[in-house]
């Protein structure tokens, strides 16, 4: 048996740069993971592929990005492997824009990975997890990273300064086709958010990361809720809040862990909020990551 911990992930910036001749849009965005995170047990057996998850409104078949994961990677291995059993311990809330299927599915293909001693190399397990859904290579990474194209092209930036994180998300969801379609028809460029939270990372200036922030999905197609709770944490003293994803968890930075505790006494009492931290990325021997 073998536990992998499945952080969340927000999105310090999102750009959306354009729409591509496949339909996709290249994106440019910072990802951070923090310490929220879903907790993945794996236990080995002779074939096949089963998925339990405490979460009943989660499927556990096929149409779980991580029961494709196992599937992937069984076949991947090229026989060297045999079959497992995946139990999921659900804390990311679903629908947020904080990839917490996406990570489950890349805990999948690390402890796959470890279970069966690491027949395939960091950059596979990217490229593997870059056929089952955008987030899943940065997932399987983690860290502080320059994410490109669709997400699949992945540079390490600076750790983010330490700081605690303020996570909440309103019951209201974000239509990311009509963002997509609005972004498409926008007559300017994009403002551009990823340079100046590179550049604050790189200075590791924690209030200038907070300025920093910025969500291009927020600016097309804005949510009263989301701004309403990141005026509450900006109020609270947060260095800067944001949209994380296509939403529509918000987060906000705090310098310290009281000012973040209290300011998550002042949002709603029947919204997912909690306090997380900033987590480095995950340890690898060779770290590959800049895939194709």
């Amino acid at each position: 048996m073998l536990q992998q911990k499945a952080y969340a992930k927000l999105n310090l910036s999102l750009d959306i740069l354009g729409r591509r001749s496949d339909g996709y849009h290249d994106l440019r965005m910072v990802m951070q993971s923090v310490s929220l995170h879903d907790t993945v047990t794996l236990i080995p057996r002779e074939a096949g592929v089963t998925l339990l998850c405490d979460d009943p409104g989660i499927p556990s078949g096929k149409g779980n990005i991580a029961y494709r994961a196992a599937e992937a990677f069984l076949h991947a291995a090229g026989g060297r492997s045999s079959g497992v059993e995946i139990h999921i311990e659900k804390r990311i809330p679903s629908q947020a824009g904080m990839a917490g299927g996406s990570s489950d599915a890349a805990a999948v293909l690390r402890g796959l990975n470890q279970l069966y001693k690491a027949p395939l190399t960091v950059a596979e397990l990217c490229h593997i997890g870059s056929k089952i859904g955008a987030d899943v290579p940065y997932c399987v990474v983690g860290g502080s990273q320059l994410a490109e194209g669709t997400g699949e092209r992945l540079s390490p930036l600076p750790d983010m300064p330490g700081c605690s994180i303020v996570v909440c998300k309103p019951a209201i969801g974000v239509g990311t086709a009509e963002a997509f379609r609005r972004a498409d028809q926008r007559p300017s460029p994009p403002r551009g958010y990823t340079g100046g939270v590179i550049d604050a990372l790189k200075r590791s200036d924690l209030p200038a990361l907070g300025r920093a922030l910025g969500n291009d999905f927020e600016d097309i197609l804005p949510i009263a809720a989301v701004s309403h709770l990141k005026e509450l944490l900006r109020k609270a003293g947060a260095l800067g809040a944001a949209m994380t994803g296509s939403g529509s968890a918000v987060f906000a930075l705090f310098a310290t862990g009281t000012q973040a505790a209290a300011a998550r006494k002042l949002l709603p009492k029947d919204l997912f909020a909690c306090v997380c931290r900033p987590v480095p990325a995950y340890c690898f021997p060779e770290l590959e990551i800049n895939t194709p």
